[in-house]
């Protein structure tokens, strides 16, 4: 009876915290989140096995007409695309309605390194929506779309990456939009997306793409993009772009480009174009970071990032762990984010710079002002080079009420400018500077 009451008392001690819970706001953090439980793909309808529909084992033979398809026939009776062991080559697929997609253990769905294996279609790019090159696994309007499975992803990059940085010898200003290349996955106007267990790796480019997605959920899934022996360009693991209710939970993401970026719209009138927005109810817990550019990142292509929490994150060499990317040609407003509970090493703990990359007011006469506001950094133990790496620009942006606290910090460069923040409340924080970074 004392084992049981005991077992009851954790129970209900353990719902009481999760329902205090909140995001920086105070918003509470609903019960959405605390529901991770993994996709049975043998109960979301038929099983449509790539291989018995004619698909045949061949990592050098393009099959995307047969493989698109499967994906047809399993649109008209509802159920579950799957790839079994093996190497299939393909360009864009396009998943539809009361589909979805299984890889089982040792199954490599593989991009072409062919571009012209990916038809160019409206979609939406580095914060505008143009006609650009599809993915090679596209989903618009496909509600529960679930992507499980032991397998792999590969984007089959090499080709591409290359090509990009022969042209960026030829250009120094080349960019994605001159160097085209397929996204790994591009998620769009879905509620109820669940991305769990498999592995993304070698992206030609960007490898998570959700755009005007509500309620997604990516777990335990691992995204690579390598550093050498040539790097791959804009490789960022997962872009977040004008979406609600997303959980990042348990993942492992190492690329040559930012780990987790919010976006949203760029330009100087990006607040009031209908296809922009805001990100809103983030959470990101549990998850491990390699190599990366930043394990958060707010920008470059973002307008409004609202109730962002990463907590319970373990780094290994990342270059920053929250960038706040201000851009002079877009208003901007980062409010309400909080990290925590963090552990590792990093280049840079705070990073707070204007971003004038291909910089462009389009005739606009004034700057606008952007915000980054409400931000909490706590319970950190971390190795640095530059433990506080902001740059002030008051005639572009304004850096209001952050919050330090807990913090045990190692660093190299060990100064804090606070009069750079407006409201700053520093608690409980010790950096010791060190000769030589561990």
């Amino acid at each position: 009876m004392k084992k049981l009451s005991l077992t009851l008392l954790l129970i209900v001690t353990s719902l009481a915290l999760f329902a205090n819970e909140q995001f920086p706001d105070g918003t509470p953090i609903g019960k959405w989140f605390k529901d991770t439980q993994k996709v049975h793909s043998t109960t979301l309808g038929d099983r449509f096995v790539v291989t018995d529909y004619g698909v045949v084992n061949d990592s050098t033979l393009v099959q995307t007409e047969s493989l698109q398809r499967v994906i047809d026939l399993a649109a008209e009776k509802g159920g579950v695309v799957v790839v079994p062991e093996g190497v299939y080559l393909s360009g864009a697929l396009f998943f539809k309605p009361n589909t979805h997609l299984h890889i089982e253990e040792g199954g490599v769905l593989k991009g072409s390194d062919d571009i012209s294996d990916f038809p160019i279609v409206e979609t939406r790019i580095e914060g505008r929506s143009v006609k650009y090159f599809a993915a090679l696994v596209n989903a618009d309007k496909v509600d529960g779309f679930t992507i499980s499975g032991k397998g792999t992803i590969n984007g089959n990059g090499m080709r591409y990456w290359r090509a990009f940085w022969l042209r960026r010898k030829w250009n120094p200003q080349c960019t994605n939009m001159d160097e085209q290349r397929p996204r790994l996955m591009y998620i769009s106007n879905c509620c109820d997306v669940q991305i769990e267990d498999v592995t993304l790796r070698n992206s030609p480019f960007w490898n998570c793409h959700l755009y005007r997605c509500e309620r997604v959920k990516i777990l335990d899934v691992t995204i690579l993009a390598p550093f050498e022996p040539v790097k791959a360009p804009s490789s960022d693991a997962i872009d977040i772009d004008v979406c609600c209710d997303v959980l990042v939970k348990g993942c492992y993401m190492s690329v040559n480009d930012d780990a987790i970026a919010l976006k949203g719209g760029k330009g100087p009138y990006a607040d009031v174009a209908p296809e922009n927005g805001s990100n809103e109810r983030i959470l990101i817990e549990d998850c491990n970071f390699g190599l990366c550019h930043s394990c958060l990142t707010c920008g470059s292509e973002s307008i409004h990032n609202r109730n962002v929490l990463m907590r319970r994150i373990k780094i290994d060499k990342a270059d920053r762990l929250l960038w706040l990317k201000m851009r002079p040609d877009t208003p901007q407003n980062y409010e309400y984010i909080t990290v925590e509970d963090i552990e590792g090493s990093v280049t840079s703990f705070l990073y707070i710079h204007p971003w004038t990359q291909f910089f462009d007011l389009q005739g606009r006469k004034d700057i606008p002002m952007s915000y980054g506001r409400n931000i909490t950094m706590k319970d950190c133990d971390i190795d640095c080079k530059v433990f506080f790496n902001v740059k002030s620009a008051d005639d572009q942006y304004r850096l209001i009420d952050f919050r330090f606290e807990k913090l045990d910090i190692r660093a190299e460069r060990d100064k804090c400018d606070r009069t750079q923040i407006d409201g700053f409340v520093w608690e409980d924080v010790e950096v010791v500077k060190v000769d030589k970074r561990r």
